[in-house]
């Protein structure tokens, strides 16, 4: 098993990387009271629920099954959480368990940081993405239909564990849109992982579990480190966002779900890296690197067609990075070397978007 510790001092918490973890009898030790709640949706709940039930023998246990879409991250669905811990009576001592992806992660982080002012939860990942991503940092919340993810709390779990098992099971192109936020670990703060992943690319595509597992570690560790020395993302802690003002834009117009997130972020860091070569800060090769990968994961380069530049900007002006009206952008001023920046041109933005 691989495991590493997110350092926030006395709210410091595991994440255990291994298969077969969600029949560990380990993990239900985080579940400190007799009352439990799991938060699942329609398509995880026939694989892995009955999994995650058995080891919670003895336990008071509640179970809540969403839609499974990120068109059903809002307040509405959320509901569904506390409707369920209060006709069940679930005290302040109950914890809360994220089984899904990191719709249902968010969802029950944001329900967790709630309900009666904060109950602990525990994040039980089973996508890429969300492994690598949503499931570690304690970022909670939902979407509204202005823009997403704007409504949340910042809340971390008592753990996270991966079981890598669960992975099988991923269709394929949510696997890839995972892959999309891997590759962004190693473009905004670690050259080696990024040469690793360009060298090991075809077997991670593959699912070889050997390489899926300490591709998941590596990027865990990167962000770990990251959240750590910021947690409530005041400064350093944005440039975990390469390619998310752009994609959460193409999230937003096209409707939720339309895109996974992934594939909106592969866009955006295309983006990104593309606005960053145009200001000359990262040679025009890089861009072309990072479009070849992508492209091999069968992920977009490039924003929907019918989406206009105004559109884009008038949707990213409702980004949680704008600051005093001011668009802030995170660019490459080289491979691992992620800046965040308030002083590009709108005119410099519009041409990036459209590939000019």
């Amino acid at each position: 098993m691989r495991e590493l510790t997110l350092d926030l001092g006395e709210r410091c918490y595991p994440i255990r990387i291994a298969p077969r973890l969600l029949a560990d009898n380990n993990w239900p030790s985080f579940v400190r009271g007799n009352q439990a709640c799991v938060v699942t949706n329609e398509t995880i709940a026939p694989l892995y629920l009955d999994a995650v039930l058995a080891r919670l023998e003895g336990k008071k246990v509640s179970v809540v099954t969403l839609p499974d879409g990120e068109q059903y991250k809002t307040l509405e669905y959320l509901n569904h959480i506390f409707d369920r811990l209060l006709e069940d009576n679930h005290s302040r001592s109950t914890t809360l368990i994220a089984l899904g992806g990191g719709v249902v992660g968010d969802m029950t982080g944001f329900a967790a940081a709630s309900y009666q002012r904060g109950v602990p939860f525990i994040q039980l990942p089973t996508t890429l993405l969300s492994m690598v991503d949503s499931s570690v940092g304690g970022k909670t919340g939902v979407n509204h239909a202005l823009g997403k993810n704007m409504i949340g709390a910042f809340y971390q779990p008592q753990c996270v564990i991966i079981d890598t098992d669960t992975l099988k099971s991923l269709p394929a192109r949510e696997y890839a849109a995972g892959l999309a936020e891997v590759l962004k670990y190693g473009l905004i703060a670690d050259v080696p992982f990024y040469e690793w992943l360009e060298a090991n690319w075809d077997a991670l595509l593959a699912r070889d579990g050997e390489l899926l597992a300490e591709a998941i570690l590596r990027s865990c560790e990167n962000k770990a480190k990251v959240v750590a020395e910021d947690e409530r993302e005041s400064g350093r802690r944005a440039i975990l966002n390469l390619g998310h003002t752009f994609g959460h834009a193409i999230e937003t117009a096209t409707g939720y779900g339309s895109w996974l997130h992934g594939e909106a972020v592969a866009a955006g860091m295309v983006i990104a890296t593309r606005l960053s070569a145009d200001l000359g800060w990262l040679p025009r090769a890089e861009v072309e690197r990072l479009t070849r990968l992508l492209e091999r994961a069968a992920l977009p380069v490039a924003p929907p067609a019918d989406m206009s530049p105004e559109q884009f900007l008038t949707l990213m002006a409702r980004d949680k990075k704008v600051l005093d009206g001011r668009l802030r952008l995170v660019l490459l001023s080289g491979i691992g070397e992620a800046i965040v920046t308030d002083a590009v041109a709108q005119d410099a933005v519009v041409a990036a978007i459209q590939g000019n």
